[in-house]
């Protein structure tokens, strides 16, 4: 296997911090990246190889067919970003949208793919098969672009999609890749609990939801601590509590509301957390005569690395020039990617992007979040080889 190394690439260098520059100073968020569509669409149309194709909602997908026998290979960035206002004003392309940010790098994600098409098009004729280009909608926000493109019954037909994520958590030239499960189940729930209210001075005449409320989010910690193994990736973080009034705290409220963030690697796991979160909430609130409804919302599913293709996508990256391989446990985040890897034999591999020396050490949908330009370089590689050398490793 002979790859393209990135310095074969580096004349496509200014042309990926062009689009990286622009994404990031015009970000859109989930379900609303109307101009960020319109933008590719722009670039991607000067492209003469390049057929341009409207799938769903505010995504675009961008085919190359050679009309030679061949693979169908997808790449799959995605383009919207989050509400977050920006706290990097270093920066001379600092977001001009105010209240959003391409705090995740999307902006990076969507800027490799754009910039790979121009190399896909100047050597069209050195392909073989079909490449697709998939720029995705709303990753941010369930139901998730990715599940509503699925649903078009489009991408069934692809061999094989490839995805990645610059990370925040790893020096520059590192790559994660690991095979089977790699992000994380990830749904929410919202618990209603129905008291009754009355003055602080009495609270023998009231049923108290604040005190129930504190019962639940204790006890939910105990789904992960006696119910699942302490191998079983898991986590439920209760991030809403909601309850009375500043300008009342004489008075016992009626109700509170809890909600919170579940992950797990595993559908029987995720079973777990479901029957359980909505068994303790109900027999902890009749127990002091309270009632609650419970809402517990299915979110994305584990993305699965197949482990025949990531062992491609291993075999390209042990020839990538100063390049550290990892493979860490099951990232606890969502993705929605998670609705192709369900579809289509898939990788998804984590880009380092990390470097403290430039202060961009800060996490993924933090205000200063920041990547080291440098990690594109790795991605765009990483995405033309995934293309350059399936056809032959797989013949």
């Amino acid at each position: 296997m002979t790859i393209i190394t990135r310095e074969k690439l580096a004349t496509y260098e200014p042309q990926l911090l062009k689009y990286r520059r622009h994404l990031h100073e015009h970000p859109e968020l989930s379900f609303q990246e109307f101009e960020t569509a319109k933008y590719i669409v722009e670039n991607m149309s000067k492209l003469k190889n390049a057929e341009i194709i409207r799938p769903v909602g505010t995504s675009v997908l961008v085919k190359f067919k050679t009309g030679k026998p061949g693979p169908k290979i997808g790449l799959r960035a995605d383009i919207d970003a989050l509400s977050i206002q920006e706290e990097r004003p270093e920066l001379d392309f600092q977001s001009k949208n105010e209240g959003v940010m391409h705090a995740c790098g999307h902006d990076i994600h969507t800027s490799m793919l754009m910039t790979a098409c121009h190399y896909f098009d100047e050597h069209f004729d050195e392909l073989t098969g079909e490449v697709w280009a998939i720029f995705q909608h709303a990753e941010e926000l369930l139901p998730g672009g990715a599940q509503e493109m699925v649903k078009t019954g489009l991408f069934n037909e692809l061999d094989f999609i490839y995805g990645q994520h610059i990370w925040s958590g790893l020096p520059v030239g590192v790559l994660d890749i690991k095979e089977g499960p790699a992000s994380s189940n990830s749904d929410t729930y919202r618990i209603k609990i129905q008291g009754k209210g009355g003055h602080a001075s009495q609270p023998e005449m009231s049923i108290d939801p604040i005190i129930i409320g504190s019962m639940i989010v204790q006890k939910l910690q105990t789904i992960i601590s006696r119910m699942i193994a302490p191998q079983e990736p898991g986590v439920i973080s209760n991030t809403l509590f909601e309850a009375g009034r500043s300008s009342a705290l004489n008075v016992i409220p009626d109700v509170c509301i809890l909600g919170g963030s579940v992950r797990s690697a595993s559908d029987e796991v995720r079973q777990i957390f479901k029957d359980n979160i909505t068994k303790m909430a109900e027999s902890t609130c009749a127990e002091y005569g309270a009632s609650c409804t419970v809402d517990y919302t299915i979110g994305y599913g584990v993305t699965y690395n197949n482990p025949e293709k990531t062992k491609f996508i291993r075999s390209i990256a042990e020839k990538m020039e100063d390049t550290t391989i990892i493979t860490e446990k099951c990232m606890l985040g969502g993705e929605d990617f998670s609705a192709f890897s369900k579809i289509v034999p898939s990788t998804f591999v984590f880009v380092g992007g990390n470097n403290s020396d430039l202060g961009f050490d800060y996490p993924h949908h933090h205000p200063k979040f920041g990547i080291d330009e440098d990690g594109m370089l790795y991605g765009l590689q990483l995405l033309i080889n995934v293309v350059e050398q399936y056809p032959t490793y797989f013949n």
